[in-house]
C-alpha cells in the first residue's frame, strides 16, 4: 500500500455568499494506492480526546453532510472524516474506480494510515455499506458502529438512480445548465421538508463543472447491489455493537429497512427513528442527530 499526504490549496471551505459557509477546515489530501482523498481531522482545543470517531458519507454527498455533527463532537472527541474518491473534494479522475468494493478496501487502508485500531464509526447511505464492508471483508475492527439510513439491503436506489445507472453515457452529455438543475432537484428530493437554497448549492457544487458533471453519473453507474450482497451474507458476523438511525419519511430508502437490518444483525441492535425527517437527517435535524450520537458515545 502506498500512502502520501499534502495540504489542499484548492477551493476555500468558505462558500460564496449565495451558499452556506462550511464549518470544516481545509482538507488534507492523503494518497492511498493512487487515489487522492480529501480528509479532515478535528480535535478538542483544550482537552484530551475521549475517543476517536470516524464519519462516512454516502451518495451524492460528501463530508459536508456530517460537518455540524463533527464540529459538535470535536469538543470532546478526535473526529476523522473523508470524501470518498469520486466525491466532494477528493479526486474525480475518471480512471479511478469508484465502485463500492474499491471504497471498502480504501476505507480499511485509510483507517490504517490514520493509525486507528478500534474507532467508533458513523456511516450514512452507501457509507454504511463501505463501513460494513471494511469490517466484514477487510477485517477492520470498530468499537461501535452507528448506521444512518444505510444502503445495504436489496432493493436499493431510487427509480431515478436506477435510470441513470443504466444510461449514464446519455446523461453525461446533458447541457451544463440542465444538468445543474437536475442535480439540485435530485438532492432536494432526499429531504422530507425543503432544504435551504444554501444547502442545495453546497451539496450540488461538487457535481457541477467540467469534472463534476461526468463524475456525478460515473459514481451512480458504478454502484451496484452485487457489491453489497457479500456484506449482507455476513451481517451475522459483525463484531461490534451497532445502533441504527433512520428518518421515518425517508423517500429513498423506506424506514422498514431499519427493522429488516435489525433482524439480520447480532443482538437485535437498537433502532432510533426520527419523525418528519427524510433521508438527510444530519442536515435536516442536526440537533437531534447530535443528541443521538452523544447518547450513543456516552
Amino acid at each position: 500500500m502506498s500512502v502520501s499526504m499534502s495540504v489542499s490549496t484548492g477551493m476555500s471551505s468558505k462558500m460564496s455568499a449565495s451558499t452556506r459557509e462550511s464549518p470544516l477546515p481545509e482538507p488534507v489530501h492523503v494518497t492511498v494506492d493512487g487515489a487522492s482523498i480529501a480528509t479532515y481531522v478535528l480535535t478538542p482545543e483544550d482537552r484530551t480526546p475521549v475517543r476517536d470517531v470516524v464519519f462516512c458519507h454516502g451518495t451524492p454527498w460528501s463530508s459536508e453532510v456530517w460537518a455540524e455533527a463533527a464540529r459538535h463532537l470535536s469538543g470532546s472527541h478526535r473526529v476523522f472524516m473523508w470524501d470518498m474518491p469520486g466525491y466532494g473534494r477528493s479526486t474525480k479522475d475518471p480512471a479511478m474506480p469508484v465502485d463500492l468494493a474499491s471504497q471498502m478496501s480504501r476505507f480499511a487502508r485509510l483507517l490504517a494510515h490514520w493509525g486507528l485500531e478500534r474507532p467508533h464509526v458513523v456511516a450514512h447511505d452507501i457509507g454504511g455499506a463501505v463501513a460494513l464492508g471494511a469490517h466484514l471483508l477487510h477485517d477492520t475492527e470498530y468499537a461501535g458502529l452507528f448506521l444512518w439510513d444505510v444502503v445495504t439491503l436489496d432493493p436499493w436506489g431510487s427509480p431515478f438512480f436506477r435510470l441513470v445507472a443504466d444510461h449514464a453515457d446519455v446523461f453525461t452529455k446533458l447541457p451544463a445548465a440542465l444538468h445543474a438543475a437536475l442535480v439540485k432537484e435530485y438532492i432536494a428530493g432526499a429531504a422530507r421538508h425543503q432544504l435551504t437554497p444554501a444547502w442545495v448549492d453546497a451539496l450540488s457544487q461538487p457535481w457541477c463543472g467540467a469534472s463534476g458533471q461526468p463524475a456525478f453519473y460515473r459514481q451512480i453507474a458504478a454502484l451496484r447491489p452485487v457489491h453489497t450482497r457479500p456484506v449482507v451474507e455476513r451481517l451475522r458476523q459483525v463484531r461490534c455493537a451497532v445502533t441504527i438511525g433512520w428518518g421515518e419519511q425517508d423517500p429513498w430508502i423506506p424506514v422498514d429497512q431499519a427493522t429488516r437490518l435489525q433482524d439480520l444483525l447480532p443482538g437485535s441492535p437498537p433502532v432510533i427513528t426520527l419523525g418528519e425527517v427524510g433521508h438527510l437527517a444530519p442536515v435536516e435535524t442536526p440537533s437531534r442527530v447530535c443528541r443521538a450520537l452523544g447518547d450513543w458515545l456516552a
